[in-house]
């Protein structure tokens, strides 16, 4: 989805967000396969700072930063709350995948961390789920409420 992506000085790089869904992606498939379930207790872990206190928590980006310095200098941004409520919904999907590995319900759990996985997938390959959500709930949140 391309209509998310600015020239704003204080977005988020799109090597970094590409880095970001990589890292969910692959993490979660080797987790599943190996069923080594500490993988998605460290995504979430990753990803919960980040989450609840943006981009300057974030290990990923400062990551990705470092790796991509001069890429990041001229490419396209991503909004950074955009970029958040990303990372809200997979750290939500994590945090449930968590409490359903704690309480012996594997299976429950890795259909969790599966959507983490298959969303991330999917948006390495053109189409951000959680972009379409974000802009539905910014549509129905301004028809309620207007502007």
């Amino acid at each position: 989805m391309q209509n998310n992506l600015h020239m704003q000085k204080d977005g988020i790089p799109m090597p970094i967000v590409s880095l970001n869904r990589s890292i969910l992606a692959l993490g979660i498939l080797i987790a599943l396969f190996t069923q080594q379930t500490w993988i998605t207790t460290v995504l979430f872990l990753i990803l919960l700072p980040t989450t609840l206190f943006g981009k300057r928590f974030s290990l990923i980006f400062r990551l990705g930063s470092w790796l991509f310095k001069r890429r990041n200098l001229i490419s396209e941004k991503e909004d950074p709350g955009l970029q958040r409520f990303n990372n809200s919904i997979a750290t939500t999907l994590l945090a449930f995948a968590q409490l359903f590995f704690a309480i012996g319900q594997p299976i429950v759990a890795w259909i969790f961390a599966g959507m983490v996985m298959l969303a991330s997938g999917i948006a390495l390959a053109g189409f951000c789920i959680g972009c379409y959500l974000y802009y539905q709930y910014n549509i129905q949140r301004y028809r309620i409420f207007g502007p």
